[in-house]
């Protein structure tokens, strides 16, 4: 009998129990009756505290389409694994202590860079482990593309749509805020699909008279709205130059006078220009919903390909998609590694030519 456990770690987001129920359905036509699923409850927080369900092929049914975690899920930083509890609690070997009571043969775990990160640290600790990519940010390093990416720029898209309209017939200047701190693939792509004038993105710091210039040539040019997609991460050439500990003091500040990142830029557009700048913000919108065809696709793919991987006792790696071809990457490489844009990118470029700005220029 295999014993396999399962974990949905950090933010949720569209395709985690489609992905969860393509491991489950490999598994199941691979060993037959012949193997067990473990559920733990809210993450890497049911292992540390033994919260758990057994699940059953009946379980799985319905979840390509459902949205969320049947687990549900926690954040538990990957800075504090090695800090005990409020009860003095070893977290790392209560998480062991789990696992090997359980007498699991793998721990499967779906979940983005801080997840990753502790699910080598749980391989290098000896317990076989196989990651699945999740995040709608795109940033884990190893994969071309994380499920929940393609869902939520959808959804991104559609708020811009619909800004789109409201912002021609009144003649203003719209930013939609965007999620991704570190990495802007969100807001970039979002950004395109939707027509956006003004992309700012963590990787290009942007120079606020050159957004304030962009603003100023549409309404010259006779295009009396601007939208802007801005990434809650965006920040200014100033701000990038700041040492870690400054600008970390710099935004404590800015984040008792604004709501976000977004309302400070709007802030500056309205003294620089005159106009008055809506704001729409998106926020957990973008995590929510049933995930797209897309997003089905590759969550299978990725959850099947988990199994495989299984049968063949392939662990310390995590399920990755390069160049539409699905294989697998070491934990050890993905683990704290961010993949970012790259400013110079052939994306980059062709927005470039389609008049988008950066902020840059």
């Amino acid at each position: 009998m295999k014993r396999i456990g399962m974990l949905t770690s950090g933010g949720d987001c569209q395709a985690l129990n489609a992905t969860m129920r393509g491991v489950a359905k490999g598994l199941y036509n691979i060993y037959g009756n012949e193997v067990e699923i473990i559920g733990f409850i809210d993450g890497y927080k049911g292992l540390m505290y033994e919260e758990y369900r057994r699940l059953s092929p009946i379980d799985f049914t319905g979840l390509l389409t459902r949205g969320g975690t049947i687990l549900g899920s926690s954040r538990q930083p990957f800075k504090l694994m090695r800090v005990p509890d409020e009860n003095g609690l070893d977290k790392v070997e209560a998480m062991k202590y789990t696992y090997r009571r359980l007498r699991l043969d793998c721990l499967v775990i779906l979940g983005g860079n801080g997840s990753q990160k502790t699910a080598n640290l749980l391989s290098e600790e000896g317990l076989n482990i196989i990651g699945l990519p999740k995040t709608i940010d795109n940033d884990l390093w190893g994969t071309d593309t994380t499920f929940g990416f393609q869902s939520a720029i959808s959804l991104a898209t559609e708020v811009i749509d619909c800004i789109h309209t409201t912002a021609a017939s009144h003649n203003r200047v719209f930013m939609v805020e965007i999620m991704g701190h570190k990495a802007g693939w969100l807001t970039l792509n979002a950004g395109i699909a939707g027509g956006a004038d003004i992309i700012l993105i963590p990787e290009i710091p942007y120079n606020i008279d050159s957004v304030v210039a962009k603003i100023k040539q549409r309404a010259a040019s006779g295009n009396g709205f601007t939208i802007l997609a801005v990434a809650e991460g965006a920040m200014s050439k100033k701000e990038s130059e700041m040492p870690k500990k400054e600008y970390k003091q710099h935004m404590a500040e800015l984040l008792e006078k604004y709501p976000s990142v977004s309302y400070a830029i709007a802030d500056k557009i309205l003294k620089k220009t005159g106009k008055e700048v809506r704001v729409t913000v998106p926020g957990h919108m973008q995590r929510g919903g049933t995930p797209c065809a897309y997003d089905r696709v590759l969550s299978s793919r990725l959850g099947t390909t988990a199994a495989l991987m299984i049968s063949k006792e392939e662990y310390g790696n995590m399920v990755a998609i390069q160049d539409h071809v699905i294989t697998s990457v070491p934990l050890k490489e993905v683990a704290g590694k961010l993949k970012t844009i790259d400013p110079k990118s052939d994306i980059i470029a062709e927005a470039r030519l389609l008049g988008i700005s950066f902020g840059d220029d």
